[in-house]
This record gives structure tokens, C-alpha cells and sequence, in this order.
């Protein structure tokens, strides 16, 4: 199971487990920014997959160059023309090498990401390669896990991932900040 972090494979992992399927979580993101980001979920994840005895695969590209360059023409598509496809790709070639003949991620539990598009991404991999897409639509434990997390002093992430998901964070907070301001400049 390809897995962004710790908090979304919280009730992938459980879910999973409740179908009597023990996943192997697999940690590719070279598209995590900044490094110290990166190190934080990947450490969170490491200690989390410990503490819930599940194995855990670590691939440590740090791929910083390639993603931007990657990205840099089409930042607005960057999730689906690049990000999902580099890391569901590499998850699919570590599983097809190593013996496993299923596959999915943890992707698939965010209602912010684009579900649709994933599922997409997947099943062309799936189909590519002989290795078995296995599709759950976990967004219906988004909200359980998240808490399940909290409760267990799990990291919790602000942002996606990438710098430019951090951007769009901190556009999304500026402009409710001055719709705040507006409505209290207009109540004066």
C-alpha cells in the first residue's frame, strides 16, 4: 500500500485488517517539501508502522530536482500528470519485483485529493503491469482516522505535500483573513 503518511493509513490500515488483509505499507514521496516535512512524516510513519506491527518498505528519493522540473510547466495539473503517477508508479514496479500481486494507497482516503483520477492512475498501472489494483473507497473513515491519529499524537500535516500545495494553503488562509477583514472594516 503505497502510503503518503501516517495519519491517512490509519483507517486504511484498520480497514484492511478488518477484511483479514495485512498490508505492507510502501513510503515513496519525493514530492514532499521542504526535507524537514519529508523527515517529519516519513519518522512519524516509521514509528506509527512499528507500534501497529505492520511492515514497512522505505524508498528514501528525495527528489526535490525532478519534481520541480516535473511540475514547473503545468503546476496547476502537477497531482495528476506527475505526482500520483510517480509515486503509484514506483509503488507498482517495487510490488511487481518483490513478489506482491496487489496494490493500492492511502491516497485514497483524503477527500481532497482527486479520487477519480487516482482510481485512473491505478487501474492503467494495474493494467501495465500484471500486478492487481486493489480499489477501496476509504474516504468513508477520512474523518475517524484523522481522529484516531490525534489521538495518537500522530504528526498532523498541514499540506499535501508539495511546496505548491503549502502555496495554496497559505493563499487559501490569506484570503479569508482579509474576507475577515472586509466584514469587520464593513460592520465599523
Amino acid at each position: 500500500m503505497h502510503t503518503c503518511c501516517a495519519p491517512c493509513s490509519v483507517y486504511c490500515i484498520d480497514s484492511l485488517r478488518a477484511e483479514k488483509i495485512e498490508p505492507t505499507l510502501f513510503w515513496y514521496n519525493p514530492n514532499i517539501h521542504p526535507y524537514t516535512e519529508y523527515k517529519a512524516r516519513r519518522d512519524c510513519l516509521k514509528d506509527y508502522a512499528e507500534k501497529t506491527k505492520v511492515e514497512l518498505i522505505i524508498d528514501e528519493e528525495y527528489g526535490l530536482d525532478e519534481f520541480c522540473r516535473s511540475v514547473v510547466n503545468d503546476i496547476p495539473n502537477r497531482c495528476v500528470n506527475y505526482c500520483y503517477k510517480k509515486r503509484l508508479t514506483e509503488t507498482v514496479r517495487y510490488a511487481a519485483k518483490h513478489g506482491y500481486d496487489t496494490f493500492t494507497t492511502t491516497l485514497l482516503v483524503s477527500p481532497y485529493q482527486k479520487h477519480e483520477e487516482i482510481i485512473k492512475v491505478c487501474e492503467e498501472l494495474s493494467s501495465l503491469s500484471g500486478v492487481e489494483f486493489l480499489y477501496r473507497d476509504f474516504r468513508v473513515g477520512f474523518r475517524e482516522g484523522q481522529q484516531k491519529a490525534r489521538e495518537a499524537g500522530l504528526y498532523m500535516q498541514k499540506y499535501c505535500g508539495c511546496i505548491f500545495s503549502e502555496e495554496d494553503r497559505y493563499k487559501k488562509q490569506i484570503a479569508k483573513e482579509s474576507a475577515n477583514c472586509q466584514i469587520s472594516k464593513n460592520s465599523i
